[in-house]
């Protein structure tokens, strides 16, 4: 167990065998918000976005969702078209931790996810074989197309995706507002961290880091009539 009470930290280990049937689909962005996952398992156009995704062969909710700390860091950069600021990446490399959600899906519904992130139609299953047993797998030069499955939770492989490059091969790139409030209320929703940690966890990121402080982060995060925010969806 981690420190903060409740999440859950992933442990260090390759899972051998044949194909899982689950696995913990592991986002460090916007699909923490289970609203927002769900445009990718059910289809539709998520909160903020123009685009509509078609959804997972499967499209059952995950089972559960557990707040976890992954190994690694998470940074900013390129641009995103629809925030119109800097992503979110995962690098699994420098000393760190980096706070996410992990759902547990279906092997099929991660592979399905993944697609969509990866701006390639659903329904191939992915081959998980290299990257369970190695950690990584590069399935593409694209921002989202490399597999990294840093350990295991329960026993049952946790899985993610990022870009191929390491976080000081790439220029980072702030963020922008709408951005930094959705991965806030995406952490906030996950249940047991508050609001001012949550702003100094993703002000102290690459890319965020010297554009945004606590205070700002938090501003976003009140609503003007000073009532309680961020865990709505």
């Amino acid at each position: 167990m981690s420190p903060m009470s409740g999440v859950r930290e992933v442990e260090a280990a390759r899972v051998d065998g044949p194909p899982p049937e689950l696995v913990w689909y592991t986002a460090y962005g916007s699909n923490m918000h289970l609203d927002r996952l769900n445009s990718y398992i059910a289809g539709g156009a998520p909160p903020g976005s123009p685009h509509r995704y078609p959804g997972c062969r499967d499209r059952r909710a995950p089972a559960r969702s557990l707040p976890v700390e992954l190994p690694g860091r998470l940074y900013f950069a390129t641009e995103s078209a629809v925030w119109t600021g800097g992503r979110g990446f995962y690098d699994p490399a420098p000393p760190g931790r980096t706070r996410a959600r992990a759902h547990l899906v279906s092997a099929r519904q991660f592979s399905d996810i993944a697609a969509q992130e990866m701006y390639r139609d659903p329904g191939a299953d992915l081959d998980l074989t290299t990257v369970l047993r190695t950690g990584r797998d590069e399935l593409g030069p694209g921002r989202y197309e490399t597999l990294i499955c840093p350990g295991a939770l329960e026993g049952v492989p946790v899985l993610t995706f990022t870009a191929p490059w390491a976080m000081g091969d790439v220029d980072w790139a702030a963020p922008s507002a709408p951005y930094v409030r959705l991965l806030a209320t995406g952490l906030l929703e996950c249940g047991p961290w508050d609001r001012r940690s949550v702003a100094a966890y993703l002000a102290r990121c690459p890319g965020a880091a010297g554009h945004w402080t606590e205070a700002r982060i938090t501003a976003l995060l009140t609503p003007p009539d000073g009532a309680a925010a961020g865990r709505t969806r």
